[in-house]
């Protein structure tokens, strides 16, 4: 897998000044955790998973959860756990008989229900464990957590990497007098398990979901005070320097036209300048598609320092991925300060003369711009995410 490999040659030497690299399941945790970006759900019963995956029918497509949790009903599952057992036979054969390479094979994660049914899935699989990146655990804490967490290690062998990719959404979480005590005590287990968790997803319509409230279309889920102050909360305890997790944002759910309250939140220029008509009419595709919400809420994601993001429709994963591609001068800043790390400078100037980089406080921040960069590339000069998001054909 690789971010954009989609595009022609021309076009990425064109938009970057250095491009994305490749990876697998196998790439070490680290990068990999950054790797993920836009991960897509789909339930289990979804017919087509195993031809879709195959096909390569989304081509943007890098990593994918099959959900036998929410989007199952309680009188599917049996279904669905059959099917789930046929879609992953089909790709492992698909890749035995090189249909398919595991260089083109996007991560795979299954979401189960319980502790019960993730021993009794993984021992259903059996060889077939081998498609999977690893699980996601709904309503992960501290009560659930350690049996959660066990299993996965006891399936993990020389053989077989599996993550896990725990989701914080239930109340322990949200209600504020349980919040900072469910917290620590969740961080206790997962530093045990630390090399098998690749990212801290945060299930955030659940946690709206306990308060009968929802975001529209045209808000950020930084706009519901609650939510935003839990997320506060769990990038306080999970994003630490020292002892850092990657946290994932919460799900985009739109993907239909609605009727519009507020203005479109997108401004003219960054596609009017640099490419012209063409792009004053993507931006108006755009802001009918209701995507300028999804760029604005992925934009404050990066603010806070969380990285990739849970989408339900194929079309939000080019511009969240654009969104996290580093800018040159972004770039240009994380370098001279990495490479000044050792030294006796403490205070430089901005390559852009715009502002001045502190090399111990921006140290951490230059080590995950670098490792942004690894996963989604970085621009040439004069680049940015609008020229990702218009084709060449639209030109």
């Amino acid at each position: 897998m690789k971010h954009f490999s989609f595009e022609s040659p021309e076009r990425l030497g064109k938009i970057f000044y250095k491009q994305p690299e490749s990876f697998t399941k196998y790439t070490e945790k680290e990068i990999l955790s950054y790797m993920i970006g836009a991960t897509l759900y789909m339930p289990a019963t979804k017919e087509s998973i195993a031809k879709d995956v195959i096909t390569k029918k989304f081509k943007q497509l890098v990593s994918m959860v099959i959900d036998l949790e929410d989007a199952v009903g309680d009188n599917q599952l049996d279904e669905a756990e059959e099917l789930l057992v046929k879609h992953l036979e089909t790709i492992y054969y698909a890749l035995e008989n090189q249909v398919l390479t595991i260089e083109d094979l996007p991560l795979i994660f299954v979401r189960v229900r319980t502790p019960e049914q993730l021993r009794r899935m993984t021992s259903k699989f059996g060889v077939f464990n081998k498609v999977l990146t690893g699980y996601v655990f709904p309503k992960f804490s501290y009560k659930n957590g350690k049996e959660f967490m066990e299993i996965i290690d006891d399936i993990n062998s020389e053989d077989t990497v599996l993550y896990a990719m725990p989701i914080l959404e239930s109340s322990e979480f949200i209600y504020k007098e349980n919040r900072m005590e469910s917290l620590l005590k969740t961080k206790e287990i997962l530093d045990s398990y630390k090399k098998y968790i690749l990212n801290i997803r945060v299930g955030c319509t659940d946690f709206c979901g306990l308060y009968g409230i929802r975001r529209n279309v045209d808000k950020t889920i930084y706009d519901v005070s609650i939510i935003r102050d839990c997320l506060a909360d769990i990038l306080n305890v999970f994003n630490r320097r020292d002892e850092s997790y990657v946290v994932s944002g919460p799900v985009w759910e739109y993907f239909s036209k609605d009727e519009r309250i507020l203005k479109p939140q997108l401004r003219v220029s960054p596609f009017e300048d640099r490419h012209g008509n063409t792009g004053v009419k993507k931006r108006k595709e755009l802001i009918n598609e209701f995507l300028d919400g999804l760029i604005n809420e992925v934009i404050l994601d990066k603010l806070n320092g969380i990285i990739g993001k849970t989408i339900i429709h194929p079309t939000h994963i080019k511009p969240v991925h654009a969104l996290y591609t580093v800018t040159h001068e972004e770039y240009m800043d994380a370098l001279s300060i990495m490479d000044n790390a050792e030294g006796n400078v403490g205070v430089l100037k901005s390559q852009y003369a715009n502002k001045m980089n502190e090399v111990k406080p921006h140290y951490y921040w230059a080590k995950r711009i670098m490792l942004r960069a690894k996963a989604f590339g970085v621009f040439n000069e004069h680049q940015d995410y609008t020229s990702l998001i218009i084709e060449d054909d639209e030109e």
